[in-house]
């Protein structure tokens, strides 16, 4: 058998456009023959994938999926919206999340190195899916939770542009479960940035009082007022943005707290998980004109 270089790879990336691990592969099935393996690559339909990895991709589909105690919220991206309602493009995302549940990977890194198949790796599918779909596509990120005694649900919202995951340590229940999933199309619709009080950072909280101070002290009011008018703004700060403090979006006369002490008093919130497709990616402005000029031109 030949033997493959570092060099022999690069130049088979260059020929091809496939990514390393797929040249490196397509080289020892071929015996380091660059031409053979350029076919090779070719007939996997891997020869392109690289070339549109430079493409932004900010559509696709966020996907929330649970399976007893253990649930995963994965973003997978794609260049255009039209390629998050293909089928093969939506089957491979189900795959990915139920690969996630069952290996629990911790990092993208770790569940592209996972086999896929019995013959690719995640990284290999997804390259052979950027091929045959012809855009450029990326597993972002993705989140795992799990409890030991409870509840977790997972829920997506607007086809795939928002999913969320909830987990409560508890008593398991019918109960708690509804509860859980009403837990997640609150998350969903009002974006808690924490669960608790206590999950607010002291940096945070300081530069709220700070703001709300000086904005108190120009009203001339009299230092004893000023600190109850911080301290009753305060009170509504964390109700803005602490979960537990929230008006419950399933029955607005309660706490998010409270509704779960009344169905289980030592109950907890544990994990929540919040994805929005595209959420801080750069998106290019694209300018039609000269998009369609410079494909006649080219």
């Amino acid at each position: 058998m030949a033997q493959i270089t570092a060099a022999d790879v690069k130049k088979l990336r260059e020929m091809s456009g496939a990514g390393m691990m797929d040249c490196k592969k397509a080289l020892v099935e071929t015996d380091g023959n660059l031409d053979a393996a350029v076919d090779y690559l070719r007939k996997k339909g891997l020869s392109a994938a690289s070339k549109k990895a430079g493409r932004i991709a900010a559509e696709g589909v966020v996907l929330a999926k649970a399976v007893g105690n253990k649930a995963v919220v994965i973003e997978v991206n794609a260049e255009t919206d039209f390629v998050s309602k293909n089928e093969s493009f939506t089957a491979f995302v189900e795959d990915l999340a139920s690969l996630i549940i069952k290996e629990s990977p911790a990092d993208v890194d770790t569940l592209k190195a996972l086999n896929f198949t019995a013959e690719q790796t995640v990284e290999q599918a997804l390259s052979q899916l950027i091929a045959t779909i012809g855009e450029n596509m990326s597993i972002r990120r993705f989140e795992l939770v799990k409890v030991e005694s409870g509840a977790v649900a997972a829920y997506v919202h607007g086809a795939g542009k928002i999913g969320v995951l909830v987990g409560i340590k508890g008593a398991a229940s019918d109960a708690l479960n509804d509860f859980s999933r009403g837990v997640a199309m609150h998350v969903a619709a009002v974006n808690p940035q924490f669960i608790a009080r206590a999950d607010v950072s002291s940096e945070a909280v300081e530069r709220e009082r700070a703001v709300l101070s000086e904005r108190a002290a120009a009203s001339g009011k009299p230092e004893a007022i000023i600190e109850k008018i911080v301290a009753g703004q305060l009170s509504k700060f964390y109700s803005d943005v602490c979960l537990l403090e929230q008006d419950f979006v399933m029955d607005t006369d309660v706490k998010v707290g409270k509704a779960l002490a009344n169905i289980q008093a030592d109950a907890e919130i544990v994990s929540v998980a919040r994805f929005q497709l595209g959420e801080g990616i750069d998106k290019k402005e694209e300018d039609f004109a000269a998009e369609v000029a410079a494909q006649v031109n080219g």
